[in-house]
């Protein structure tokens, strides 16, 4: 059972003065990482008329929050360090439309002692987001060097970002397990990477990222080598669908990215055309999602220096 959340004296203050300091740096909103139900109807007269919703790990720490007119983003990640649930509200609360990519966010949370609200951070979504750290795509397992997903990844951000001549574009990579995955498909007509020498075909020449973007909008997936060469292009995914339980409103590629990803062990990297929207699937499921922002994505690999270091 998840334990209440009481709203304590140092809990009021720290609300109090995130709502006080929302004004002073153009803050969009309030959000309240919780850890699990609390008084809503307090926490609402606390924020004032600082717009104000809510996070926890499970949806049954967000009970009664919704009857009280706040809206709550279920996170799911129960072990994760403080930073990772921060950044995974934030995205959530983009994908729901709660905020707009470029908001300012002032995040009140436990950030010391669980159960405890003592911390209180303003955060750009423009800046905080962009930072997506390698480590996201090693914890994939996955014999695909991390230096073609990390480029395949970009490539699809570029895509679900800019699209094509000021129209949004969507399209699928499958990554690996090339015979496999060419096995399970077939070409829907025209190749137009068909007759090119492998040196012409690797995602590390920037041509080629540019030929792809200019190619991105045609029907059928890229197949991508795990040494990052485009071995395919426009096929037709034939891995059977069944037994996939995906989100509502995920369409055709992101089935086919479910089928192929089950069926072999492909990587499949979808660009959304909806939304823009970046989401891997591995072993039939989706895995990661990203979203895509007005300015590149940083690949950082994760920093940690213990209190005292020199």
């Amino acid at each position: 059972m998840v334990k209440a959340q009481r709203i304590t004296d140092q809990f009021r203050d720290i609300v109090q003065l995130a709502a006080k300091l929302a004004p002073e740096v153009d803050a969009d909103a309030l959000m309240v990482l919780v850890d699990g139900p609390t008084d809503w109807a307090q926490l609402k007269q606390l924020a004032g008329d600082a717009p104000l919703f809510v996070a926890a790990d499970d949806k049954t720490a967000l009970e009664g929050s919704e009857e009280s007119g706040l809206r709550g983003v279920v996170l799911n990640l129960p072990d994760a360090p403080v930073y990772e649930k921060l950044t995974q509200a934030l995205v959530e609360s983009v994908a729901e439309e709660i905020l707009a990519p470029g908001s300012r966010v002032v995040a009140i949370y436990s950030g010391f002692d669980v159960g405890t609200i003592d911390s209180m951070s303003v955060i750009n979504l423009s800046e905080h987001l962009e930072r997506l750290t390698s480590r996201d795509l090693r914890q994939i397992e996955t014999n695909v060097p991390l230096e073609t997903l990390k480029s395949v990844v970009d490539l699809a951000l570029d895509i679900g970002r800019e699209g094509r001549e000021g129209k949004p574009v969507g399209t699928l990579f499958v990554v690996g397990d090339t015979r496999r995955v060419l096995s399970s498909s077939h070409p829907t007509g025209f190749d137009p990477v068909k007759g090119y020498q492998r040196k012409e075909r690797l995602l590390s020449d920037a041509r080629v990222r540019e030929g792809i973007k200019e190619i991105a909008q045609m029907d059928g997936a890229f197949i991508i080598s795990p040494d990052g060469v485009v071995e395919a292009a426009a096929r037709y995914i034939d891995a059977p669908a069944t037994g996939l339980s995906l989100s509502k409103g995920l369409g055709s590629r992101h089935w086919a990215a479910a089928a192929i990803t089950k069926a072999t062990k492909a990587v499949a990297v979808v660009v959304s055309e909806s939304s823009g929207t970046v989401r891997i699937f591995q072993g039939g499921e989706q895995i990661l999602r990203i979203e895509p922002f007005r300015r590149p994505m940083k690949w950082k690999d994760f920093e940690y220096e213990p209190p005292g270091a020199e």
